[in-house]
């Protein structure tokens, strides 16, 4: 059975982060983008990140420009802007694709284990999330109208686990 833990990928500064370092903790994967209408998720995301982190969760932002090309700069660029305009101290992880076949792994296993309405499995736009137990498996898929501060009693149900 494929988990979390079996993952690695490049942090937005290009140092890899082996998710088995996660062990453990909650996880709350996002696919991010700069100039999207739910960009202002960003402070949502933030604020999880504040309140469960001393908990155990840990949120991680992939940038992604597949959707309306809607994150285009570098992943300097990226990082800068969510820190400037939003605060972000999660991590943030390098621009990946996370449909077609150059999506990243994570995102192949990601999309299997949670489907989207229907059934679905492509992500349909940015700020898709994904919310990973303690035991590293899927616990469940959030649509990008889903605001981050909806996924709070489903967090602490995960931390609590």
């Amino acid at each position: 059975m494929t988990q979390l833990s079996q993952f690695e990928a490049q942090r937005i500064d290009g140092t890899p982060l082996k998710f088995s370092e996660l062990q453990g903790k909650v996880v709350l994967i996002v696919n991010t983008a700069s100039a999207c209408g739910f960009t202002p998720q960003f402070e949502g995301l933030q604020k999880l990140h504040e309140h469960y982190a001393a908990q155990g969760l840990e949120v991680i932002g992939f940038p992604c420009n597949q959707f309306g090309g809607q994150d285009p700069a570098s992943n300097t660029e990226i990082g800068a802007f969510c820190q400037k305009n939003y605060g972000v101290n999660f991590t943030m992880m390098e621009k990946i694709d996370v449909n077609g076949d150059q999506a990243h792994p994570i995102y192949q296993w990601l999309k299997q284990e949670a489907t989207g309405i229907l059934g679905s499995k492509a992500i349909k736009w940015n700020f898709t999330k994904f919310l990973i137990g303690k035991n590293g498996l899927v616990l469940k898929r959030y649509a990008p109208l889903d605001k981050p501060e909806k996924l709070a009693r489903d967090i602490e149900t995960a931390l609590a686990a």
